[in-house]
């Protein structure tokens, strides 16, 4: 262990989103990054009252992405090429899966964390939030992202801290 007088946990608003070998501007939020493995059931044929639970298969939650509605197109062009207007209802198969890095950040601004998300593609694109004239609040768009695999990346090592 390198940073032996951190005892506080990293904070969670330093963070950033990154596909197509550049960082997406403006995301606000990222979902937890979340696996699961399903369980499989058996009995032994010499003790019928016991029942064993072994691994199953392993799936990857869904990320969900969110940020301020701006001029930037990032979210939108991603999400179109699943279902591009005028491709007579087949989806794009260009560009359709991308490979997706987030990245942890500390206060100094340091990546602390860095996951790589494989065979990632828009499952759910929201463009648009209900407009409310009564709010005072952003307008928020927000796409969810399925995959196929999330790796930490080892390489990034903790760094030690002032």
């Amino acid at each position: 262990m390198v940073n032996t007088h951190r005892f506080e946990p990293y904070k969670n608003f330093r963070f950033r989103v990154k596909w197509d070998g550049k960082y997406v501007l403006g995301v606000s939020t990222v979902s937890a990054l979340k696996q699961t493995v399903d369980t499989v059931t058996h009995r032994e044929g010499g003790d019928p009252n016991i029942q064993h639970i072994g691994p199953g298969l392993v799936s990857f939650e869904p990320v969900t992405l969110e940020r301020g509605v701006t001029w930037d197109l990032e979210f939108e062009k991603w999400a179109r090429t699943v279902f591009e207007i005028g491709a007579l209802g087949q989806p794009s198969l260009k560009d359709f899966r991308k490979s997706m890095t987030i990245e942890l950040n500390n206060e100094a601004g340091t990546v602390v964390r860095r996951y790589f998300l494989s065979n990632c593609w828009v499952s759910e694109a929201e463009w648009l939030p209900a407009l409310d004239a009564n709010s005072a609040g952003y307008a928020i768009e927000r796409i969810v992202i399925q995959n196929e695999g999330i790796e930490r990346d080892e390489s990034v090592v903790e760094v030690m801290e002032g």
